[in-house]
C-alpha cells in the first residue's frame, strides 16, 4: 500500500548544503516529496578535491563524483534534476520556476518548504581579456581547467613550438585556493606564478606566521609577486600594474568569491550589510517558508555575535543538516562559526581558527599574543619537525581569540583542538589541563597545545612579562636593555641589532655586566622557552621590567623579513 505524500521541499542547489538537506531530510520525512535543482551536471561531488584532480594527486576524475542522479533517487527516493535552473521565486503562492537548460522546458514547483543552497561565484574583476582566466567551483570548471593544463604541456604542442620546455600558470590571487591551485599546477609540471595584491599569501595569516609559507613557495620554484595586479590577460601572457609581463599558457582566477544571492533578491528576500542572504538562527529567511544554507548566507562569528560570510564546506554541510531537522520539527539552531580553515602548501600545513592580530588591531579590541616554535612530536623519536603556533588571548578573561599554525606536520590536530576549545568556551590557561594523547611518534608529554595554556597562565598570573616582535622598535626607543640569552655560535649565525649576548647558562655569573636594576630589559632566545628561565633569573635577582620576546628571534626575524 503506498504512503500519501504529505509535503513538498524544494532545494535549489546541490553539493555540500543542498544534499546535505535533500538526504537528511529523507532520513526524517519518508513520505514527503522532495525536488533538488541543480544548475550544474553535478550535484554531489567532493568541491575540496577539485585543484588535487587538476595537478594529478586525484587521477580519477569519478572519484570526486559522490552520488548521481540516479542513485539518489534509488537510495533516497529524491527527485533530483540537474542541468537545472531555478529561475524566479513567487513567495506569495510558494512556488519556484525552473527551466531545464538542456531542452529550455519550463515548470513551476509548488513547496511547503523551500531551501536556497546556491553557493557563492567566483570574483571576476573587469580586465582586459579576463574571459581567459579559468576559474574552479564545479565540475564543468575542473574539466576545463584539465584541459588547459594537458593543453599547456610539453607532451601536448606540436614539433615546431619554440616555447619554453615547461608549460606556465599564473595564479590571480594568493589566499587558500590560489595556493592550492599553484601547489597543484607545479605538481603538474608547469612553471608557475603567484600575482597577489596584498603585500602577503593567505590574509588569515598574521605577517610572521606567513614567512615561512613564502619561503615554502618560492623554494618550490614559483615566481611569487606580492603587492602586485593583473591589468591585462593576453593569449599567452598577463600584464601586471607597473607593465612587466608573465608568460602565462593558463590563467587561473582565484580572487575570491562572492554570495550568489541573484534568485534571492529577485524574491524580495532580505540581503544583509555583508552581501549574503540573512537567515536567524534556524536558517529563515526574511520569508518563513524559505530557508537558506552554505556560502550564500550570513553566518554568526562565534567571538563577536556579528554577521559575517564564511565561506566552508565542513559549514555548509552542518548547515544543510541542520536545516532538514528545523524544516522536520526538530528543536535545532544554527552554531556560530569561527573560520577555522586549513590548506597544503607546498609540504606546509597552514592553518588557522578565531580572528588574526591585524583584525583584532583593527577593530580596537585588546589582546595577548603568544608564540612557540614545538616539535610536531617528541624531538628524541626520529623525524620531529617544527612548527611555529600563534595563539591570541583576550588579556581579561584569558579566552581564546584565535590561533594559527604553520609546520610540516601536526599543525592540523593543535588547530582542531584550540578550535574545539574555543567552542567549549574553555580559557586559554586552561589549555594545560586538558588531557591529549601522548606517545614520541605523535606528541611531547607535554603538547604543544598544553605549553600554550602554560604560557597563557604564565602571563595572566604576572609570572611572565611578553612584548612582541613588532613593539621591541618602540621598546628600544624608550631605552630597553635587548639581552640575547642564546649560545655564542647561535648568536654569531644571526642577532638583533643591538642585542647583548649572555649565555642563559653563564647568566648568574655576569648579572653585573647588566643595566642597573631600573632599566628595562628584553630578553629573548631562540624560541622563547630560555628566554623564560633567564627572565625569572633576573626578577628575583631584582630587576624588575623583564619581557620575554614572544616567540624568540625566530618569530623577530620572520616578522621582519614581511615588514622590513
Amino acid at each position: 500500500m503506498s504512503q500519501t505524500v504529505n509535503k513538498t521541499y524544494v532545494i535549489v542547489g546541490g553539493v555540500a548544503g543542498g544534499m546535505s538537506a535533500a538526504t537528511r531530510l529523507r532520513r526524517l520525512d519518508e513520505t514527503a516529496r522532495i525536488i533538488v535543482v541543480e544548475r550544474s551536471g553535478y550535484v554531489s561531488f567532493a568541491n575540496c578535491g577539485l585543484p588535487y584532480h587538476v595537478g594529478g594527486v586525484i587521477a580519477k576524475r569519478s572519484a570526486l563524483l559522490l552520488q548521481t542522479p540516479a542513485s539518489l533517487g534509488a537510495r533516497f527516493g529524491l527527485d533530483v534534476r540537474v542541468r537545472t535552473e531555478a529561475t524566479s521565486i513567487n513567495a506569495a503562492d510558494r512556488t519556484v520556476a525552473i527551466r531545464d537548460l538542456t531542452t529550455g522546458v519550463q515548470e513551476r514547483l509548488r513547496y511547503d518548504a523551500l531551501v536556497l543552497s546556491p553557493g557563492a561565484r567566483p570574483i571576476r574583476p573587469a580586465l582586459p581579456g579576463i574571459e581567459r582566466a579559468l576559474s574552479l567551483r564545479d565540475i564543468e570548471d575542473t574539466d576545463a581547467l584539465v584541459a588547459a593544463v594537458t593543453a599547456a604541456l610539453p607532451e601536448a604542442r606540436g614539433f615546431d613550438d619554440q616555447r619554453p620546455e615547461s608549460g606556465t600558470a599564473v595564479v590571480i590571487g594568493g589566499g587558500f585556493i590560489g595556493v592550492e591551485m599553484a601547489e597543484n599546477l607545479v605538481h603538474k609540471g608547469l612553471r608557475v606564478a603567484i600575482v597577489e595584491a596584498a603585500p602577503q599569501v593567505m590574509a588569515p595569516l598574521d605577517p610572521e606566521m606567513v614567512e615561512p609559507v613564502h619561503a615554502a613557495i618560492r623554494a618550490a620554484g614559483v615566481d611569487l609577486h606580492l603587492g602586485s595586479s593583473v591589468t591585462a590577460i593576453g593569449e599567452r601572457e598577463v600584464t601586471l600594474a607597473d607593465g612587466s609581463t608573465l608568460p602565462a599558457d593558463v590563467v587561473v582566477a582565484a580572487i575570491g568569491v562572492r554570495p550568489d544571492t541573484h534568485l534571492a533578491e529577485a524574491a524580495g528576500l532580505t540581503i544583509g550589510e555583508r552581501g549574503g542572504i540573512r537567515v536567524d538562527d534556524r536558517l529563515r529567511t526574511s520569508d518563513p517558508a524559505i530557508y537558506a544554507v552554505g556560502d550564500a548566507v550570513e553566518k554568526i562569528d562565534g567571538l563577536t555575535q556579528e554577521r559575517t560570510l564564511v565561506p566552508l564546506a565542513n559549514t555548509a554541510n552542518l548547515q544543510g543538516r541542520r536545516v532538514a531537522d528545523i524544516i522536520a520539527g526538530l528543536d535545532a539552531t544554527d552554531r556560530p562559526v569561527l573560520g577555522t580553515a586549513i590548506v597544503q602548501v607546498m609540504g606546509l600545513q597552514v592553518a588557522a581558527t578565531g580572528w588574526n592580530e591585524k583584525r583584532l588591531r583593527a577593530a580596537g579590541r585588546a589582546y595577548r599574543a603568544i608564540h612557540t616554535h614545538p616539535a610536531d612530536h617528541a624531538t628524541y623519536y626520529p623525524g620531529a619537525d617544527g612548527m611555529a603556533l600563534k595563539l591570541l588571548v583576550d588579556p581579561a578573561t584569558d579566552a581564546i581569540l584565535g590561533a594559527q599554525g604553520v609546520g610540516r606536520s601536526g599543525v592540523d590536530k593543535r588547530i582542531d583542538v584550540i578550535a574545539t576549545a574555543m567552542s567549549a568556551g574553555l580559557t586559554a590557561s586552561a589549555l594545560a589541563e586538558l588531557e591529549l594523547a601522548y606517545a614520541p611518534p605523535f606528541s611531547s608529554a607535554k603538547d604543544p597545545v598544553n605549553m600554550l595554556g602554560h604560557i597563557a597562565d604564565n602571563l595572566r598570573t604576572g609570572i611572565a612579562h611578553a612584548i612582541q616582535w613588532h613593539e621591541l622598535d618602540q621598546a628600544i626607543a624608550s631605552g630597553a636593555f635587548v639581552l640575547d640569552v642564546r649560545t655564542p655560535a647561535e648568536f654569531a649565525r644571526g642577532a638583533i641589532p643591538g642585542a647583548v649576548n649572555i649565555a642563559v647558562d653563564g647568566l648568574r655569573g655576569r648579572l653585573d655586566e647588566l643595566p642597573r636594576k631600573g632599566t628595562p630589559i628584553v630578553v629573548h632566545c631562540q624560541v622563547g622557552l630560555r628566554a623564560h628561565v633567564a627572565a625569572r633569573l633576573l626578577r628575583q635577582h631584582g630587576w624588575a621590567e623583564v619581557a620575554n620576546l614572544s616567540g624568540g628571534y625566530l618569530t623577530w626575524r620572520a616578522g621582519r623579513a614581511i615588514t622590513g
